[in-house]
C-alpha cells in the first residue's frame, strides 16, 4: 500500500478528495440516504469507480503536464457536482441532458437563482484549492508510469464499476430500466455515472423518431383508451361557451381555507371553492419542465418526458392539442402571459400546438412599477389582458398564465395584503404573501370579465401548475402542516403535490367533487363540458365529472395514486391514512403507471401522431 502511495501520490489524492466531498454532497445537498448498511455502503463506493476512470485519463499525458490536467479534471468535476447542487436545491433532481438545452431561460431566472447560492458554498471549493497547492509540493510531483500502469488504473476502475453495479443489482433488481427515478439511479451508479447513462438515454431516445413508422402507430391505435361519455348531465352543459383557463404558478392545495395569523390566504379562491365545481384530490404530474410541462398535459393529455422539458425538446412534432380541436369547432385560441415570449419555447410551441395568437410581454406595458420578479404582476396582467378577450373572435379559448407567485416569492411592501409566515425558512415565509396577491388578481379578473360582459358566456377554469415549496423545505412544510416532529413522510410529500382545480360554470351550483386525478385529466373534462366526444383522439386522462372512471394519478417518477393506495418511492402506503403497508399490494399500480409512461413516452419520442394525420 505504502508502494502504491509513493508511486501515485498525486492520483490519489485527487481521487481521495473528491470522493470524500461527493459523499459529504450526498448526505447535506442531495439528502441522499440509505435505510441499512449495505445501501449505506453502496452510497458511499458509488463515486469511486468514475474517480477512477476520469482522474486516471492523467496517465494518459505527458509527465509535464499530468499534475495540471489532474488539477482541471478535479475543478470541472467540482463545478460539475456543485451546479446539481444548486439545481437540485429548487427541483430536488438531477440535471439531465435535455436540461442543459434549456440555458437560454436562465437569464430570466436570475433571482431564482440568487435565493439558490449561499455565502457557504464557497467550501464546495476548498479541497480544489488546497489540491493546486499540494500538487506543488516536491512529493506529488508526477513520475513516469508505463502502458502497463495505465491498464492496471482503467482495470481497476473497470473491476469497482462491475463490483458497485452487482451491488447495485442485489438491492434494486432491474435498475437500469427504472430510468424516470434518477434519485434511485443517482444512489447506484454515482452522480457522474448517471451523468453518463442519461446521456446514452438520451443518444437513445433522439433516435426514436427517425427509426418510428406505421407499424409503431398502428400498435399505439390498437391501445387507444375509448373515452365513453359518463355524465349525460353535464356533457355539453357548456357548448358553445367560451373556455378561459388560468394557469396559477406555484399554487399547492394547502393554501386553500389556510390562515395565516387568522387572515385568509385565498379568500376569494374560498368562495370560489364553493361556487365552482372543485376537486381536491387534484395533482400536478409535471417533470423537469414545470409550468411548460404543466401546459403540455392539459392541452394534450399526456405525460410529460422523464428528461427536460417537451416545449424544448420535441416543439415541432406533430399533436391533437386542445386548440386544434377546438379550432375544428369554430374556436379561436389564444395565449396570455406576460413574459419573453421565448421563454420555454412558447412562440414556437404554441403554434405547433395549433393556437392563433400569443400575447407575450410585448402586447402589455410593463413599467417599473407594475414588475417584479420574473416580470408584469398579475394584477396589472390581468387588467391588460381582459380587454383583449374582449376583442378575440367568439367563441375562443384564451390560457392565461400567472407568473408573480413564483420562486423565490418577492413582492413590494406595497403589494403584500397578508402577514408573512412565522418561519426562519425565507422561501416558505415569503410563499403566502405572493399567494395572497395572485388571489387578489384572480378576484380582479372575475370583476373584469364580468364588466366586459364575458362572465356569464365563459366556462372559468383555474389550476396549480405545480409545487411551489419543494421537498428541500421540509421543516417549513412540517411547520405548516403542524407536525410538531417536523418530520414528514414519503406519503406526505405525495399530498403536498395536490393542486387546486377549479371549474366554474355560471349558472351551475358549486359543488366539490373528491375524486383523484391529475392535469392529465382536464383536456377529456373540459372538452367533454364543450359537447365534444374524444372517441378515437389518442390521450391517457379520463373525464373527471365520469361516475364510471377509474381514480388514478400517475407522476412521472412513477408515483401512483387510486383511492385506497399511493405508492411512492418504492413504498405502499394506505389512503387516507398513510399507514405504510405491504409493497406487493401495490405492484400491479406501480406496473400500470410504467406502462402509461412508457407508452407516452413512445409517442412522443417516436413523433407516433404524424402517422395518424389524414
Amino acid at each position: 500500500m505504502l508502494l502504491i502511495v509513493k508511486k501515485h501520490p498525486a492520483l490519489l489524492l485527487a481521487i481521495s478528495f473528491l470522493w470524500l466531498k461527493t459523499y459529504i454532497v450526498y448526505q447535506l445537498s442531495f439528502n441522499l440516504s440509505g435505510s441499512h448498511l449495505v445501501q449505506q455502503l453502496l452510497l458511499f463506493i458509488n463515486p469511486l469507480s468514475f474517480l477512477v476512470f476520469y482522474i486516471g485519463l492523467a496517465y494518459f499525458v505527458s509527465v509535464n503536464r499530468r499534475n495540471r490536467i489532474i488539477f482541471i479534471l478535479s475543478l470541472v468535476y467540482s463545478i460539475i457536482l456543485y451546479v446539481n447542487a444548486v439545481y437540485y436545491r429548487f427541483f430536488t433532481d438531477f440535471i439531465t441532458v435535455p436540461v442543459l438545452f434549456q440555458t437560454k431561460n436562465a437569464g430570466d431566472i436570475g433571482n431564482s437563482l440568487y435565493e439558490l447560492v449561499y455565502a457557504a458554498d464557497v467550501l464546495f471549493f476548498a479541497d480544489t484549492v488546497l489540491l493546486y497547492m499540494l500538487l506543488k509540493k516536491p512529493f506529488f510531483q508526477a513520475a513516469i508510469v508505463t502502458t502497463k500502469t495505465r491498464r492496471m488504473v482503467m482495470m481497476t476502475g473497470a473491476v469497482l464499476l462491475a463490483l458497485q453495479l452487482s451491488l447495485a443489482e442485489t438491492q434494486r433488481p432491474q435498475l437500469l430500466t427504472r430510468t424516470f427515478d434518477r434519485h434511485l439511479l443517482v444512489k447506484n451508479l454515482g452522480t457522474f455515472n448517471y451523468h453518463l447513462y442519461d446521456i446514452l438515454l438520451y443518444s437513445k431516445s433522439s433516435m426514436k423518431s427517425a427509426f418510428a413508422s406505421n407499424v409503431d402507430a398502428d400498435e399505439m391505435k390498437k391501445q387507444a383508451k375509448d373515452d365513453p361519455v359518463n355524465n349525460p348531465k353535464l356533457f355539453g352543459a357548456a357548448k358553445g361557451k367560451n373556455l378561459i383557463v388560468v394557469s396559477l404558478e406555484s399554487t399547492q392545495s394547502f393554501v386553500i381555507d389556510y390562515k395565516v395569523n387568522g387572515q385568509e390566504v385565498t379568500p376569494f379562491l374560498n368562495k370560489l371553492a364553493r361556487s365552482s365545481y372543485y376537486f381536491p384530490n387534484f395533482y400536478h404530474q409535471t417533470g423537469q419542465g414545470k409550468t411548460s410541462d404543466a401546459e403540455f398535459i392539459t392541452d394534450n393529455s399526456l405525460y410529460p418526458l422523464p428528461r427536460g422539458a417537451v416545449f424544448q425538446t420535441h416543439a415541432l412534432n406533430e399533436y391533437k392539442a386542445t386548440p386544434e380541436i377546438l379550432k375544428e369547432k369554430g374556436y379561436y385560441s389564444a395565449v396570455f402571459h406576460g413574459n419573453d415570449k421565448s421563454f420555454w419555447n412558447r412562440d414556437i410551441m404554441y403554434q405547433t400546438l395549433g393556437y392563433d395568437h400569443y400575447f407575450s410581454e410585448e402586447y402589455y406595458d410593463r413599467s417599473e412599477e407594475d414588475s417584479v420578479n420574473y416580470g408584469l404582476k398579475d394584477i396589472p396582467f390581468v387588467e391588460q389582458t381582459v380587454p383583449y378577450l374582449k376583442k378575440l373572435p367568439k367563441p375562443f379559448y384564451a390560457k392565461v398564465i400567472t407568473l408573480t407567485n413564483h420562486h423565490p416569492y418577492l413582492l413590494n411592501e406595497e403589494d403584500q395584503m397578508i402577514d408573512t409566515f412565522p418561519s426562519s425558512d425565507p422561501i416558505v415565509s415569503r410563499y403566502f404573501t405572493t399567494v395572497r396577491y395572485a388571489d387578489e388578481a384572480i378576484k380582479v379578473l372575475f370583476s373584469k370579465l364580468k364588466k366586459a360582459r364575458l362572465y356569464k358566456n365563459s366556462v372559468i377554469v383555474i389550476y396549480g401548475d405545480h409545487y411551489g415549496i419543494s421537498e428541500r423545505h421540509e421543516e417549513g412544510l412540517a411547520q405548516i402542516l403542524k407536525r410538531e416532529d417536523g418530520v414528514l413522510t414519503p406519503f406526505d410529500h405525495v399530498q403536498l403535490q395536490r393542486v387546486p382545480l377549479f371549474i366554474h360554470v355560471p349558472g351551475k351550483k358549486g359543488k366539490q367533487i373528491k375524486t383523484i386525478g391529475g392535469q392529465i385529466d382536464l383536456k377529456p373534462t373540459l372538452l367533454h363540458l364543450l359537447g365534444i366526444n374524444l372517441k378515437g383522439d389518442y390521450h391517457f386522462g379520463t373525464d373527471l365529472f365520469s361516475k364510471k372512471r377509474e381514480e388514478l394519478a400517475v407522476f412521472r417518477d412513477g408515483t401512483v395514486i387510486s383511492k385506497d393506495l399511493v405508492y411512492t418511492d418504492e413504498s405502499c402506503f394506505t389512503q387516507p391514512s398513510g399507514t405504510e403497508t405491504d409493497p406487493a399490494l401495490c405492484e400491479p399500480l406501480a406496473a400500470k403507471a410504467q406502462e402509461e409512461l412508457d407508452r407516452s413516452d413512445d409517442i412522443i419520442y417516436g413523433d407516433l401522431l404524424r402517422f395518424l394525420v389524414k
